[in-house]
């Protein structure tokens, strides 16, 4: 099973994440969007503190504490991708702007066409080997074809077929859990998740990065001045991101092959364990939120 998973990871995370974001864009229209752009201030400021400040406490973090390079790479390429359908869900149930929430993953989701590449190449050029070539063409490719595409397949759908739409986002929400089932078990097997070769040291510093997004953001928000519901929305979006397209970038820029490659566990390792903590921290908000 971990040989096979080893083969086949590329492809795996790449069936997980078009079934999330077809089950995504059926779920969505262009009306959508319209009340939030008829006041921008919201989805500006929102879409500015992912492309920008994210990325810019991600350096300032791996700087300050000397990050391992595996770590810094994963920390580096949480930084760099979008938030996920997840942090729509949660900003609905933590009673934020869904609207917000989802005009923000739509534009940064575009955005990560050309931003992801660009904030990889800035922040971890240093921790790559020297004969390291940044597969900026094969990311750029797995995003069209993998978050673009597929969203857009989706709205297709909604708008042509509606009467389908809802079955068909439903059972590729479930197609895309089995998928994130096989990553975690297929890596597991593949001995590529060591939690001893990662060390609590590592631990503690994923840990403080979910921490230190998540106070960022909701510093930000305060300064701004934003509502409490528009505040969750971008909170969520900064907090949640889109781990299933991290781990399909990672298997771009790292692919899985037999024998050891301590820089690529190190870095999937990561992206996994953002991916837990995250749902912990967007679970504490959302319990925060209710109450208030």
């Amino acid at each position: 099973m971990g040989e096979l998973y080893i083969q086949y990871e590329y492809w795996v995370a790449a069936f997980q994440l078009i079934f999330a974001m077809l089950g995504m864009g059926a779920t969505l229209t262009v009306g959508d969007f319209k009340d939030v752009m008829r006041e921008p201030r919201s989805v500006t400021f929102g879409t500015i503190i992912q492309l920008l400040l994210v990325p810019l406490a991600a350096f300032v973090f791996i700087k300050v504490l000397g990050v391992a390079a595996g770590v810094a790479v994963g920390i580096a390429l949480i930084a760099s991708i979008p938030g996920g359908t997840t942090s729509n869900i949660f900003t609905y149930f933590a009673r934020g702007s869904v609207p917000l929430s989802i005009s923000i993953t739509g534009i940064t989701t575009l955005a990560c066409l050309l931003t992801t590449p660009l904030i990889l190449g800035l922040l971890i050029t240093q921790y790559l080997p020297a004969d390291f070539a940044m597969p900026t063409k094969q990311i750029i490719s797995d995003i069209a074809f993998t978050l673009l595409v597929p969203l857009a397949l989706g709205m297709i759908i909604l708008r042509k077929l509606p009467q389908y739409a809802e079955t068909i986002s439903k059972w590729s929400i479930r197609a895309s859990l089995i998928g994130i089932l096989m990553i975690v078990v297929g890596s597991s097997m593949a001995g590529r998740l060591d939690i001893e070769a990662f060390g609590n040291e590592n631990l503690m510093l994923v840990s403080g990065f979910v921490v230190l997004l998540a106070i960022v953001s909701w510093l930000a928000t305060i300064l701004l001045r934003l509502s409490q519901a528009d505040s969750t929305a971008i909170e969520m979006e900064v907090i949640v991101r889109n781990v299933n397209l991290g781990v399909l970038i990672k298997a771009s820029m790292f692919p899985a092959a037999a024998g050891a490659d301590p820089l690529g566990d190190m870095v999937l390792f990561t992206v996994l364990l953002y991916g837990g903590l995250q749902m912990l921290l967007a679970g504490g908000l959302i319990a925060i939120r209710r109450r208030s």
